[in-house]
């Protein structure tokens, strides 16, 4: 199963959070060793998140203080 997810920042390390539906389908549990792919996303792939909501004010403001 495929799926997006941002990378964040914490320490040193850039980490990768693991969607709950590909947990639940995989029995994923906190301490397993998993191996994973990556595939670096264009940040010009207009439509690639078709469906997702629109930003809000507050989604800006949460940005502003990143």
């Amino acid at each position: 199963m495929e799926s997006l997810t941002k990378t964040r920042k914490i320490g040193g390390s850039i980490i990768v959070t693991i969607p709950k539906k590909i947990v639940e389908l995989e029995s994923i549990e906190e301490g397993e060793i998993v191996k994973i792919s990556v595939e670096k996303i264009k940040k010009s792939g207009f439509g690639i998140l078709k469906g997702m909501r629109s930003f809000s004010k507050q989604d800006k403001l949460k940005s502003d203080f990143d």
